[in-house]
């Protein structure tokens, strides 16, 4: 049965905001504006300084990317797999829905993009927000290849193996995984990518 779009935009407001709000921003008592000191999950990090140390890291990734894409093999399919929470999008810096992306590995994004690289997102976020989630990502312009959201007996398995078992997967369908982006060593342990860059978490202060 063939969803209407109507149908599915509704299906995702009506779910995401209590879905979302709950993933992303236990015990918050207000967002905090950005700019000020965050609130969720006992950060005490400024957006200001996060967003300069996510530059600072994508800006060693976007040269790469640039010429391993221009290097790319006859028929060679590539691909750039990123985690989801403060990777792509801003998770832990006040809450809204959809939630913004962010910005300096958006820009790696939409170059990669542009020149035919695939985007896989593997995420430790459960498949009931599934649908949520890919419409943030695509609204804030992502174009989603595939989203590898964890299923009920996923929840039970080692974060860092499940997200290398995954990206085993994606090359098991044909794909080279250029890089690796996330924040957490769990988001890149395992091998699977030919370069991994690692975004601040302050030692696990970000989710």
């Amino acid at each position: 049965m063939t969803t209407r779009p109507w149908a599915r935009r509704v299906f995702v407001t009506a779910v995401s905001a209590a879905a979302l709000a709950a993933l992303a921003a236990p015990a918050q008592a207000a967002p905090p504006a950005k700019g000020t000191a965050a609130t969720s999950t006992s950060a005490k990090v400024d957006y200001a300084t996060w967003q300069k140390d996510c530059q600072a890291v994508m800006d060693q990734a976007l040269p790469y990317l640039k010429q391993r894409i221009a290097a790319a093999g006859p028929g060679e399919k590539q691909a750039i797999v990123f985690d989801i929470d403060n990777t792509t999008l801003e998770t832990d810096f006040g809450f809204s829905y959809p939630q913004p992306a962010n910005r300096p590995v958006l820009e790696a994004a939409r170059y990669a993009q542009e020149h035919g690289v695939s985007l896989f997102l593997v995420t430790a976020r459960p498949g009931i927000i599934y649908l949520p989630t890919e419409y943030n990502l695509e609204h804030d312009g992502y174009e989603v290849s595939g989203l590898r959201v964890r299923g009920l007996f996923d929840l039970f398995k080692d974060v860092a193996a499940y997200k290398t078992a995954q990206r085993a997967d994606i090359e098991n369908d044909g794909y080279t995984i250029i890089a690796n982006i996330g924040n957490s060593a769990t988001d890149l342990s395992g091998g699977h990518a030919e370069k991994t860059f690692k975004l601040p978490d302050y030692n696990g202060q970000l989710s």
